[in-house]
């Protein structure tokens, strides 16, 4: 594929990354919206968060199937009352790392 095909693919996903995110900034930033819609636009970041760990957490490769014994799951518990106690996003990352690592030298 010649390098000017290349330019104009990156460029054509660049528009279509930029302009969803664009026309609603535009749209919405001079009007105050109501307190229970940013409410539950807060809940999204958590939301898909939650959607992309979940499946990692409990499943095995792609077959998935259900099995929570596994480092990954294991090593999301220490993580996940860190976080709940501390706020603290460095000591979390660092305590599941950690915890990780131990348990997948276990199993």
């Amino acid at each position: 594929m010649p390098f000017d095909d290349y330019m104009m693919v990156i460029l054509g996903m660049g528009a279509v990354t930029y302009i969803p995110r664009w026309i609603p900034l535009v749209a919405l930033s001079n009007r105050n919206l109501p307190e229970w819609l940013m409410d539950w636009l807060g809940l999204i970041p958590a939301a898909i968060l939650g959607s992309l760990l979940i499946p990692a957490l409990i499943t095995i490769d792609n077959h998935r199937s259900l099995n929570l014994i596994q480092p990954e799951s294991l090593a999301a518990i220490p993580a996940f009352a860190v976080a709940l106690k501390t706020r603290s996003l460095g000591l979390t990352a660092l305590v599941g790392m950690m915890a990780f690592w131990l348990l997948e030298k276990w199993f």
